[in-house]
C-alpha cells in the first residue's frame, strides 16, 4: 500500500473522531511491529501538512528481553525526526519467572501500559496514539462476546481519568493486510515479538476463527466493523455524544 493511502485513511480516522487538537503532545506506543510502526511513518508525514500542530515521539517499554535490539528502531525514527525513549523495565522477570503466570497476557499489558503513561506523564505528552486497526477491532469485540458475554470493542478515541491521558487510535480504518502491504513496500525494519506467548493466545484463536467465517462469508470483517459503528456503543458517535 501506498504512503498517501494510508496518510488518506488515518486523516479520515482523525478528523471522523477529533483525535487531534492544536498543541497536542503524541506519543506513539512503538512495540517494534509491523503495526506500530506504520503508525510511526503515518504520523511523522501526517504532522508535516495537518492543519492542526501537533508535536510527536515514539516509546517503548522494554520488557526486559534478553535477545530485543532495537538499533534499527533508533535509525528509523532518527531518519523521520522523531525523539525516540526506551523505558527499562522488569516486567518479563516478574511476569514469567517470578509470578510465573499461567495466562500472562493481562498483568503483562497493564505493567507495560504503566511504564508507558507514567513515561508520557513526565515527558509532558497528553496523548498516547495506539496502532489498532481494523482487524483489532473486531478482533476484540468477538473475544468480548465470546469470553464475556458482551458486545464491546475498545473506541476510537479513549479517556484515561486516573492519568489524564488520551488514547488515540488513527489506524482503525485501515485492514491488517493493508499494513502487511505497507511495510513490505516500504521495507520497514520490523522487530520479531521474543514474547514466549506470541501467537498462542485467545486473540489468535479468534483471529483464525474470523479467517474461517470469511472463507464462506467474504467480507465478514467489514460488515462487522460496520455493525461496530453504528451500533451506538460507547466512544462510536462521531459527533462526540456517547
Amino acid at each position: 500500500m501506498e504512503l498517501q493511502r494510508v496518510l488518506s485513511r488515518v486523516r479520515k480516522a482523525i478528523d471522523d473522531y477529533d483525535m487531534i487538537q492544536d498543541g497536542d503532545k503524541i506519543a506513539i506506543g512503538i512495540s517494534g511491529g509491523k503495526d506500530s510502526l506504520c503508525l510511526l511513518y503515518a504520523l511523522s508525514h501526517l504532522r508535516r501538512f495537518y492543519s492542526k500542530k501537533f508535536e510527536l515521539c515514539a516509546i517503548t517499554v522494554d520488557l526486559g528481553w534478553d535477545n530485543l535490539n532495537l538499533e534499527k528502531i533508533k535509525e528509523l525514527c532518527k531518519e523521520l525526526d522523531v525523539e525516540y525513549h526506551i523505558v527499562k523495565t522488569d516486567i518479563y522477570n516478574i511476569v514469567f519467572e517470578e509470578r510465573k503466570e499461567s495466562n500472562p497476557c493481562a498483568l503483562c499489558a497493564k505493567m507495560r501500559k504503566g511504564a508507558l503513561n507514567d513515561k508520557m506523564k513526565e515527558l509532558g505528552y497528553n496523548k498516547i496514539a495506539y496502532a489498532h486497526h481494523k482487524d483489532d477491532v473486531v478482533d476484540t469485540m468477538m473475544l468480548s462476546l465470546i469470553y464475556e458475554g458482551r458486545i464491546h470493542t475498545f473506541s476510537p478515541v479513549t479517556y484515561l481519568d486516573r492519568t489524564d491521558l488520551y488514547v488515540i487510535r488513527p489506524l482503525m480504518y485501515m485492514h491488517e493486510a493493508d499494513v502487511i502491504g505497507f511495510v513490505n513496500k516500504y521495507n520497514v525494519p520490523v522487530v520479531k515479538s521474543p514474547c514466549p506467548v506470541d501467537k498462542h493466545t485467545q486473540r489468535e484463536y479468534v483471529k483464525d476463527l474470523l479467517k474461517d467465517i470469511n472463507s464462506v462469508a467474504p467480507g465478514v470483517k467489514d460488515r462487522m466493523f460496520t455493525a461496530i459503528s453504528n451500533a451506538n456503543i460507547k466512544g462510536w458517535n462521531k459527533d462526540g455524544k456517547e
